[in-house]
């Protein structure tokens, strides 16, 4: 009804159906369907039919008066949400997990605010995924399975999981030949990867382990660096190991077996149009993990 009170305004303000639906661009058909059904919703006549030239009736005018200003205030707001909607410049609020974010992908945020000097960033790291609407998050960077309903994905591409330990742990510990003989080793557990299923690369046989960890964490990051430090073995992202494993702080642990691949996504919110500077993010960290190897399954030996 609200579009119909809308459509009555500008047959008044253009005198006529046939400029109104000009103005509108819609047909002229359509113009007095819609104004007669507004007519029988209100019970009242708003025009004259019979007229040569136009002339709204007396229930018509007062129905002017209430609502032309309503609606001229309107859609000027609607404009300037539009503008906001399709401008590449302005506030652009965004969540992504720390580790990844002041590691591996720190390059691509300066290089994203390189490129669009206008946006103004508010990024927001955490671990943990924020509730996007509550905390009126424009976009968000995800890694893992995504099952929230209430948001859109966008799958960027995704990360390998290797097993990895320190040179000196692995000189001073038994040889391991198979999955199964990790069981005599000091396991670094990751919250975020609740077991280890391993698959080897070329025969694709499957392991997967429920572990009696020797240490549990709930940050990869820290993960990593206990497994430096020599503390046992831990099943890690491709990007949170990749700097250990190029240093020789850290080394493969049964490089033939890999764990699971994570997807990296762009998520944000069902019921929110994507803006178009959140848009520019969106497709320049699509196009940023593309031209990375590590973010579309490569393995240490890869060019990463």
């Amino acid at each position: 009804m609200l579009d119909d009170i809308s459509l009555f305004v500008h047959i008044a303000q253009n005198r006529g159906l046939s400029a109104a639906a000009k103005y509108l661009k819609l047909p002229a058909a359509t113009v007095t369907r819609r104004l007669r059904k507004l007519e029988e919703e209100i019970g009242a006549q708003l025009i004259h039919r019979s007229a040569r030239k136009f002339r709204l009736t007396s229930e018509g005018e007062a129905y002017y008066e209430t609502f032309a200003d309503l609606v001229r205030q309107a859609e000027t707001e609607l404009q300037g949400l539009m503008a906001d909607l399709h401008a590449t410049r302005g506030r652009l609020k965004v969540a992504a997990p720390t580790n990844i974010s002041v590691g591996v992908l720190e390059p691509m945020w300066s290089a994203f605010l390189k490129a669009y000097p206008d946006i103004h960033l508010t990024l927001t790291l955490s671990n943990e995924p924020k509730d996007l609407m509550e905390n009126q998050i424009d976009l968000a960077l995800r890694i893992g399975p995504q099952t929230d309903l209430r948001l859109y994905q966008k799958r960027l591409g995704s990360v390998s999981t290797v097993l990895v330990a320190s040179p000196e742990y692995l000189a001073s510990a038994e040889t391991l030949e198979s999955p199964q003989d990790l069981r005599a080793h000091k396991l670094i557990w990751v919250s975020a990867l609740p077991h280890w299923q391993l698959a080897e690369r070329e025969t694709e046989a499957q392991e997967t382990l429920h572990l009696n960890a020797s240490i549990a964490v709930d940050d990869i990051g820290l993960a990593s660096q206990f497994a430096a430090d020599g503390h046992g073995i831990a099943l890690l992202p491709v990007t949170e190991c990749v700097k250990g494993l190029a240093n020789g702080t850290l080394q493969r642990v049964l490089p033939r077996w890999q764990g699971q691949k994570r997807d990296v996504f762009a998520v944000w919110p069902t019921g929110r149009l994507l803006s178009a500077r959140a848009k520019c993010l969106r497709d320049f960290m699509e196009r940023y993990l593309e031209a990375r190897p590590v973010f579309q399954g490569g393995l240490p030996g890869d060019e990463i």
